[in-house]
């Protein structure tokens, strides 16, 4: 099954691209103390020219209004969005998985509950949601992380229990009841494998939105100071007029870099999706195989009417 997938998979040009374009900002974190000129926590010592000083060799991408390595601070700040992306995506796939297991598989009056509830939380504007809790609770990274991953696992409960109430009527899981597996086991052991692959493919725009939330968060002013990732970034950068200065050296990487982890979720997700649902990499109106068969009819001659003669 692996093996079939991987192989189906490097057949899809845009997730291969997606997928290395993932892997490559995941390296440039890992490897942020070795790669970047500068580390961003080292006190220094700066002059007035070093202000928001211009790109040259020494600084690529310029300095900041203190006279920090930009090129360090986004290399640096990769980690703390990364971290953000994947332990806030770790919480939905948990909370989101555990909710649609249970609703789907269980129906009744607990899947009535549960939706209800999932209902009310997804109605709820998350941003604005965000911005009270972290204003209230605090900056710190701990709760950025728990209020991401707590107010947006519901899509991930709404598509895990549309594929389990698909998978617990098929006829393997209804033979796995009739033997006497548990109803734990058959969840666990049939059901789960199933909905890992939707799964998979859900998490990965999951870490795409938890990373893009904290972007917002810090860029308002409300991630954590003491840390340094894409959001806070841009955030010093337009509290300290790099627009009306025209440092767009200050301005245009974390941006860059936003963009480039985002596109490669993307395209890794919907390359994941197509291998689930070949479906979505067709359309019924836009068959090749129909298309050309139409095609060749049509430049076929005709044979030419024959003359009905009257009796």
């Amino acid at each position: 099954m692996s093996e079939s997938f991987w192989r189906v998979f490097m057949r899809k040009k845009a997730g291969v691209v997606g997928l290395a374009m993932l892997v490559s900002i995941i390296l440039v974190g890992v490897l942020a103390p070795w790669i970047a000129p500068f580390d961003p926590n080292d006190p220094i010592t700066a002059t007035s020219s070093d202000v928001m000083a211009s790109p040259r060799l020494e600084h690529p991408l310029g300095q900041d209004e203190i006279g920090r390595d930009v090129l360090s601070l986004v290399i640096y700040g990769t980690r703390i969005s990364l971290l953000v992306g994947f332990a806030a995506s770790l919480i939905i796939v948990l909370l989101g998985c555990m909710v649609g297991l249970v609703a789907g598989y269980a129906g009744g009056w607990v899947d009535t509950l549960l939706m209800r509830i999932t209902d009310g939380i997804l109605v709820i504007p998350a941003l604005p949601l965000m911005l009270v809790i972290i204003a209230v609770a605090g900056r710190g990274i701990n709760n950025i992380i728990l209020v991401i991953g707590l107010l947006t696992w519901t899509y991930m409960a709404r598509t895990v229990r549309a594929q389990v109430l698909t998978v617990k009527e098929r006829q393997f899981v209804l033979r796995a009841r009739a033997i006497g597996v548990s109803h734990p086991g058959i969840v666990m052991f049939h059901i789960l494998p199933q909905v890992l692959p939707v799964i998979f493919a859900s998490a990965t725009l999951d870490v795409s939105y938890a990373i893009l939330s904290e972007a917002s968060l810090s860029f308002l002013g409300l991630g954590d100071p003491t840390l340094v990732s894409w959001g806070s970034i841009l955030n010093r950068a337009f509290s300290r007029g790099a627009v009306s200065k025209g440092a767009w050296w200050y301005l245009l990487p974390p941006g860059v870099a936003l963009a480039w982890v985002t596109l490669g979720l993307a395209l890794l997700s919907n390359a994941i999706q197509e291998i689930i649902n070949p479906r979505l990499g067709t359309h019924h109106l836009f068959d090749e195989r129909k298309t050309v068969s139409l095609l060749r009819d049509l430049s076929r001659p005709r044979p030419p009417a024959q003359e009905q003669t009257g009796s």
